[in-house]
């Protein structure tokens, strides 16, 4: 499976991202983390942009990419 990050076009407004890998809806959340005690990554913007949401859940800047992926094994 690749550790790429999604790359995603987001409009501006407040965006909830899956921190617990169970959404069917990847890299979004779709409320799935009930019961996980995991909460979903919330960001918001000011404008739109295209976003690098990390696939991999070791970035140190969550829920954006950092390259971290690069380095696993």
């Amino acid at each position: 499976m690749s550790q790429d990050p999604y790359t995603v076009e987001l409009d501006a407004g407040t965006h909830y991202f899956c921190a617990c890998g169970r959404s069917k809806n990847l890299p979004f959340c779709d409320g799935s983390h009930e019961g996980t005690g995991r909460q979903p990554h919330e960001v918001t913007l000011k404008e739109r942009q295209t976003a690098y949401i990390c696939r991999c859940r070791h970035s140190k800047s969550l829920p954006f990419c950092d390259g971290t992926h690069k380095t696993l094994d």
